[in-house]
């Protein structure tokens, strides 16, 4: 049985630029009027990079939606049965809703509970399949790292990028590792490989931000890099750690392949934390880490101000194709940030005008933090082990 429902072609066979992968489902698809995943994302970065001209005929590859049996490669048969009973009822049982996360706050039931993660799961299944051999994939639909097998946590039903690093590996990665710079640690991701010597796994993080998890000196069998970050981290931090510890430790490991989740819930103007990089911090790892594999997943994942998210994963897609990043954005790249509402936040009632007519941050540096020289000092300590 196929991982996930089979296209009318085989892209694999015409394709050698980096793929997108993205779907029509995330446009009109919401958490609810309250929840901080009801701001548009995929399909803002899918309309401001066709409207740079970006996504070359053949580039774009429309989201398969995962088939339950292969969801349960991570996931229990009872929690997708679950899923798909909310999504079908509109509704959850106390029994659901105690197991299994269903129907909370964090984890609500809206209409495509169910088919909307089983869309993101589809697409990092399929990226595993594309690269088979060598080559480059974004989803960004993609980083829902804190789905637990039988649960839900943290916005997440499912764990696509547990379920991707699966794919990868029944396609010929034999070492794989997983960075993840997000705001928020990847718990879901640690309770899935970290005890697989073959998985490493780095993540830089808020210290105290959910879940909580994460700590420096959790280290696994050894294959576990957790950064924690004070809030207030600027873009020299986010160089430090990549520079010490995320470049070192792949060099070391020498990865088949490499899952970047790239989290825009650590830029200043996000609600969700208080990190302060600018986009370029991310930007800037995208570059670091791109040479180092010949497989590269690249995955979205947190991030709460539509402006700042859609600019920030445009801007990873214009890197993986190396195209220029323009100072000033042409209009039907404008008309699309500017068409953008935020509705319900009221910190932010006029979008200032560079979330406009920009893509790149203005840099955000400052004095490196004495708790990121700690982290990163203890970091490359246990790096000397490795060699």
């Amino acid at each position: 049985m196929p991982a996930v429902v089979p296209h009318t072609h085989d892209v694999r066979k015409t394709q050698t630029r980096p793929w997108f992968i993205g779907s029509e489902i995330y446009r009109h698809s919401s958490y609810g009027p309250f929840h901080p995943l009801r701001v548009p994302r995929v399909s803002t970065v899918m309309d401001l990079c066709r409207a740079m001209g970006w996504i070359a005929p053949g580039q774009f590859v429309t989201s398969p939606r995962a088939k339950p049996a292969a969801l349960m490669s991570f996931h229990t048969p009872d929690y997708v049965a679950a899923l798909q009973r909310a999504e079908a009822t509109q509704t959850v049982t106390d029994m659901d809703r105690a197991r299994h996360g269903l129907g909370t706050a964090n984890n609500p039931v809206f209409p495509e509970m169910y088919r909307r993660p089983a869309t993101s799961a589809g697409a990092a299944m399929l990226a595993g399949e594309l690269l088979r051999s060598t080559g480059t994939v974004f989803t960004p639909a993609g980083g829902t790292h804190h789905g637990f097998p039988d649960r839900a946590g943290g916005f997440c039903y499912l764990n696509d990028p547990v379920l991707g690093i699966q794919s990868l590996r029944r396609n010929g990665a034999l070492r794989i590792a997983y960075v993840d710079i997000d705001a928020h640690h990847c718990d879901g991701v640690d309770h899935a490989f970290r005890d697989d010597p073959d998985t490493l796994l780095i993540s830089t993080h808020e210290i105290g931000r959910w879940p909580r998890t994460g700590a420096l000196d959790d280290a696994g069998v050894g294959n576990v890099l957790n950064v924690p970050l004070l809030a207030g981290a600027v873009d020299d931090d986010m160089a430090l750690v990549r520079d010490a510890v995320i470049l070192p430790a792949l060099a070391l490991f020498r990865p088949d392949a490499i899952v970047l989740q790239c989290g825009a819930d650590a830029v200043a103007e996000d609600p969700q934390s208080r990190l302060t990089l600018s986009n370029n911090a991310h930007w800037d790892i995208l570059r670091a880490v791109r040479p180092l594999a010949t497989r590269l997943m690249v995955l979205g994942g947190g991030g709460y101000n539509p402006w700042s998210v859609g600019r920030l994963w445009s801007g990873n897609w214009a890197i993986l194709n190396d195209l220029p990043i323009p100072v000033v954005l042409p209009p039907a790249a404008q008309a699309v940030l500017a068409a953008l509402r935020w509705e319900g936040q009221r910190r932010i009632t006029q979008p200032p005008a560079h979330w406009i007519t920009t893509l790149r941050d203005v840099p955000r540096q400052g004095p490196i933090l004495d708790a990121t020289r700690h982290a990163c000092d203890h970091l490359a300590a246990r790096l000397i082990s490795w060699t």
